[in-house]
């Protein structure tokens, strides 16, 4: 059984996010060396207050709910949580190499068999996600965090942002945004397929296919598809094929929510060579 956890278990070793309703603490358990890994933990701080007024209370339990029922490497695990008079706590797993768009902005753009790496880790986080009938609907690089050894996890669903030099991030960015999700049109599953595409596009491209000085100009280019998108040189044929069969508008020829579902892409030929049950 896990051991019940309360704040006063973990002395704090900085701020490491901030977010709408409060912060991400890194802390560590008390009496843990520190030398060791498995002591260090983020904490997500809910002020109650601003959870309730901003009538947030259902995402919120909805979070918790869905990081209770998952567990993947290739996700930010849930210990435990727990609560005060003015708070909600979650203890999750610290993941600590940082946001993967920290990495992405040093790097300019990735390289094919970098991005070909992270996006495998991603749709087989997506997997086990779907597999559950839960959909992330928040897949952007600010909440793709990369563990020591490399490999991407799915963080925050939705909730913090990391504070470190954020600057070249829109706040509350579009540029991910399902076209049915702009229309209000109803949502499921396929709206991470099409956030899939943008970030494929951009890891590739080092800029997202849709683009603009506000965020109304942003929604009007997502809504005018892909097709009228210049795709660089650097994204070759092959890749450039699987991106627009993410960003389909029409959710009954978008890849991933056909008849054969994600394994559509996973068979797509971008991803030849991929050995699917060795990357875990």
């Amino acid at each position: 059984p896990q051991p019940r956890y309360g704040l006063d278990h973990f002395d704090v070793v900085d701020e490491v996010g901030t977010g709408t309703f409060g912060k991400v603490l890194l802390v560590k358990l008390k009496g843990a060396s520190p030398a060791e890994p498995r002591s260090y933990f983020a904490v997500k701080v809910l002020r109650k207050q601003d959870v309730i007024r901003s009538r947030q209370v259902e995402h919120t339990l909805s979070e918790k709910d869905v990081l209770a029922h998952v567990s993947h490497p290739f996700l930010v695990n849930l210990y435990s949580s727990f609560q005060d008079g003015l708070n909600c706590y979650m203890l999750m797993e610290f993941v600590p190499g940082g946001e993967i768009f920290a990495h992405l902005r040093q790097a300019k753009r990735f390289t094919a068999d970098a991005a070909r790496f992270y996006v495998c880790n991603i749709v087989l986080a997506l997997e086990h996600l779907h597999a559950r009938d839960i959909a992330y609907r928040d897949l952007k690089p600010e909440n793709l965090l990369l563990r020591a050894d490399g490999y991407v996890k799915l963080a925050d669903f939705g909730f913090a942002k990391q504070v470190v030099d954020r600057a070249w991030t829109l706040c509350g960015t579009p540029e991910y945004l399902a076209p049915e999700i702009i229309q209000s049109s109803g949502h499921g599953k396929a709206v991470d397929y099409w956030s899939l595409g943008v970030l494929l596009f951009e890891m590739l491209a080092g800029y997202p296919p849709f683009y603009a000085g506000s965020p109304l100009e942003v929604y009007e280019k997502i809504l005018q598809g892909i097709s009228g998108v210049l795709f660089p040189p650097c994204i070759d044929a092959q890749a450039a094929h699987l991106i627009r069969g993410l960003l389909q508008p029409t959710l009954s020829q978008r890849l991933g929510n056909l008849a054969g579902g994600i394994e559509d892409i996973k068979r797509h030929p971008w991803f030849a060579g991929v050995r699917w049950d060795a990357v875990e």
